[in-house]
């Protein structure tokens, strides 16, 4: 007569960490929470993040872009321009793209508040060299 002896691990049911959660990539912000974060961050008046989230939809780059770029890519003569054009990193190719007006008030905003600075980076901190880690962004 033979004897099966099983351990504890065998008779449990692994279960999925991931189990009713979604994996890969998560769908797009509706406009309805892209103005609630423009909303709360104007209240807020965090110039800095406001013109940044800003950048960021209306350009569609990623986000290593978006850090790099500088005054000149966005403001020519100290105010916000109406078309931009930056070279991606990752590809190389350059991309075009329109910046509302709401984007360019709030770039303009941030840039009075900012005064000169000798960065020639929109925000500080950031681009090549200097990379900001999300702790010290959190600290701004």
């Amino acid at each position: 007569m033979d004897t099966i002896i099983r351990s504890e691990l065998d008779s449990q049911i692994t279960q999925s960490r991931y189990k009713g959660k979604l994996t890969g990539a998560k769908p797009p912000l509706r406009p309805k929470h892209v103005w609630a974060v423009r909303t709360r961050l104007q209240l807020a008046n965090r110039l800095m993040d406001l013109a940044l989230f800003d950048l960021a939809i209306d350009s569609n780059l990623r986000g290593c872009d978006v850090v790099a770029l500088k005054v000149v890519d966005v403001a020519h003569h100290g105010y916000a321009v109406d078309r931009a054009s930056v070279r991606q990193c990752k590809t190389g190719r350059p991309v075009r793209f329109e910046i509302t007006e709401q984007t360019r008030q709030a770039i303009d905003d941030y840039l009075l508040q900012r005064g000169g600075g000798s960065s020639p980076y929109l925000f500080p901190g950031c681009g090549p060299g200097g990379h900001l880690s999300t702790r010290q962004y959190a600290r701004l």
